[in-house]
């Protein structure tokens, strides 16, 4: 029985963080069906794909961090602290054998080791960077949680782009659907817009240039 684990989500300025884990026998049915890392997948073959693996998984667990959580819990420690935690969690409740994890610490070795430290009980982390490009069963996790993230931002979409008519984009720093859309709601509303990541250096930069302008309109 060997586990996956991975995350979507870590960079975006708004929307969560999502871990998830999956459990299979072996992975001969995810080579089979040609799973690769969620990147390299259209987002029309990812969400076939991600029904495909709940379908046929023997389990699997997606935790979803609003990033009101994540501003609170950067107070207190980092976005590796955040993600190990989360790890361990969906680990913890899917208790496997072998766990392959992707690696968000630099040092693969520490990651793995802090993972096993934190656990309850004696299983095999194997942590490796672009795991999710090596591993069939991390290929699968970063699938469901890659398609769970984009329903999510979905739903913030929906909510939000009627407000001002614009596309919110990906959410990512550096897309310049996401920066028009900040700068015109803030704006409008001189606010960042809900489910910002507050704490993330991008939003703090807009709110510094919102006040610098203010201050040249004296």
């Amino acid at each position: 029985m060997i586990c996956g684990v991975d995350e979507a989500g870590r960079g975006p300025v708004i929307g969560p963080l999502v871990i998830a884990g999956v459990i299979f026998d072996d992975d001969s049915k995810l080579i089979d069906y040609r799973v690769k890392d969620s990147k390299q997948l259209s987002p029309s073959r990812r969400e076939e794909l991600a029904k495909i693996i709940k379908k046929i998984a023997l389990k699997y667990e997606i935790l979803v961090i609003p990033a009101s959580d994540i501003d609170d819990m950067r107070k207190i420690m980092t976005l590796n602290e955040i993600e190990l935690n989360a790890f361990v969690k969906i680990i913890g409740k899917l208790k496997p054998k072998m766990c392959y994890v992707d690696s968000v610490d630099v040092n693969e070795n520490r990651f793995e080791r802090d993972i096993s430290n934190s656990l309850k009980f004696k299983t095999t982390i194997i942590s490796k960077h672009k795991a999710d490009e090596i591993y069939p069963i991390v290929s699968a996790a970063s699938i469901l949680a890659k398609s769970r993230r984009e329903e999510e931002i979905f739903k913030i979409s929906t909510i939000l782009e009627k407000k001002i008519n614009l596309p919110l984009g990906s959410g990512y720093p550096a897309d310049p659907i996401t920066q028009k859309f900040f700068k015109t709601w803030l704006d409008r509303f001189g606010e960042l817009p809900p489910y910002t990541r507050h704490s993330w250096k991008t939003s703090q930069n807009i709110l510094k240039k919102k006040k610098l302008r203010k201050l040249d309109d004296f």
